[in-house]
């Protein structure tokens, strides 16, 4: 069975858009990117000496509540 190119052209342009709605809607680059530097933040700080009156202890802490809350953000703006 021969599909008509006008056909074609508009069954590829609604894939590609629901392609790209999903992804607007979905993909997160910028809260991803805040929990990668975060994570890398963190482990430097683990590797840190713990001598400094616990406050790098403190910013790990801080730190781990951060990622939490943009894991949050994530999840709620995934259902609304």
């Amino acid at each position: 069975m021969r599909t008509s190119l006008p056909r074609s052209l508009v069954l590829g342009g609604a894939i590609a858009t629901s392609l790209c709605i999903g992804y607007a809607l979905g993909a997160q680059p910028h809260m991803d990117e805040a929990i990668a530097i975060l994570q890398s933040a963190r482990a430097e700080l683990a590797k840190a000496e713990p001598n400094k009156g616990g406050h790098r202890e403190r910013a790990l802490g801080l730190i781990d509540n951060a990622i939490a809350e943009i894991r949050a953000g994530i999840a709620f703006a995934a259902t609304h």
